[in-house]
């Protein structure tokens, strides 16, 4: 098991993700020479936006291993992770990301990550969404509860 065999095998879940009505992407997540999860994009079968392949990986990984970190992995991605995804590879402690197709592959099928980047650098509220705060009265409480519950 090494890179290239890895990123082959992305690539042959996003080509399987394609025959099953899906996108073409595929990912794999690995920590310590192990398999811990391999997806495919399943956002146009689940009507999920959030259902990109390596976000599907984190998911199983974290549902069979009873975690929801796994500092020092390695994700394995048939193209260019977008911005939601890297975000989510970095709150998950992901150590790597290797991928394979990049925009230039991709961007002429309407899969490039230039724009969502670009967007993601601007300051908050200023990504391309309306901002909203809203402070209540009991704004404080879910973290009250949770001190309560988890002392330091």
């Amino acid at each position: 098991m090494n890179d290239k065999s890895l990123i082959q095998r992305a690539v042959d879940l996003a080509c399987e993700s394609v025959a099953q009505g899906g996108e073409p992407f595929g990912a794999i997540l690995v920590q310590d020479g192990k398999v811990l999860a391999e997806a495919m994009n399943q956002a146009h079968v689940d009507h999920d936006p959030t259902a990109h392949a390596e976000i599907q990986a984190l998911r199983i990984a974290s549902r069979e291993h009873a975690r929801f970190t796994h500092p020092g992995s390695i994700m394995y991605a048939s193209g260019k992770p977008c911005p939601m995804c890297m975000a989510a590879m970095v709150n998950a402690g992901v150590e790597r990301v290797v991928f394979c197709a990049d925009d230039e592959i991709g961007g002429p099928f309407g899969y490039s990550t230039e724009q969502g980047y670009a967007r993601m650098q601007q300051s908050f509220g200023q990504q391309g969404a309306k901002v909203e705060h809203l402070p209540i009265d009991e704004q404080s409480k879910p973290f009250t509860l949770y001190a309560e519950k988890n002392p330091a």
